[in-house]
């Protein structure tokens, strides 16, 4: 009868996950590339006016913080005029989803004096009726032009029909962020073309 051979003392194993890694095997900050739970990542942060189009977008590693983007945006924003003047960089509004809803950023964009028309997390509207009138008044929250929040999520649902803003096969982030602005390009000059 044969006998099976016993097992090696010491067994191979996974290697150490992603927050363990020293600072040198992580990826360039040029690669605009991040590591997740999900594996390598990048996000793209952007800013659409009310049709769609792009005004303004910034890439960043796949881990970065929606709401610590949100003034890099705002500053990248540049929209011409009809005819002389500066170009406009301060919107009426900025319509995002709770990911966006802290003291901070609110405090930000009401510096700017632009409506924030965000709503509150679960957490915070429980945390405020626990402490009564201590807790102080919710904010402001107009539902109706919130219903228009879904015109980003078409933007990016567009860009992503572009296989390789997808699937990111590019290694550097500057030729990542070039895709993404020449998208852009072609979203407003489909709009642009038939205008005299």
């Amino acid at each position: 009868m044969r006998r099976t051979p016993v097992a090696p003392i010491k067994t191979r194993g996974a290697r150490s996950n992603h927050t363990n890694l020293p600072g040198s095997e992580c990826e360039p900050a040029g690669h605009g590339i991040g590591r997740s739970r999900g594996g390598l990542t990048t996000k793209i942060h952007s800013a659409v006016d009310g049709h769609g189009r792009p005004l303004a977008s910034v890439v960043t590693g796949g881990q970065r913080n929606d709401g610590a983007m949100l003034e890099a945006v705002l500053a990248d924003i540049h929209a011409p005029r009809r005819g002389r003047g500066r170009p406009r960089s301060r919107p009426d509004a900025v319509i995002a989803d709770r990911a966006y809803s802290n003291g901070p950023l609110r405090r930000a964009l009401r510096r700017r004096r632009i409506t924030a028309v965000i709503p509150e997390k679960r957490d915070t509207i429980a945390a405020r009726a626990r402490r009564g009138s201590a807790g102080g008044r919710p904010p402001a929250f107009d539902a109706g032009l919130y219903k228009g929040r879904n015109v980003i999520e078409r933007s990016f649902a567009l860009a992503k029909q572009w296989r390789g803003l997808a699937t990111r096969y590019d290694k550097h982030a500057i030729i990542y962020r070039a895709a993404v602005t020449l998208c852009a390009i072609l979203t407003w000059l489909r709009t642009l073309g038939d205008t005299p």
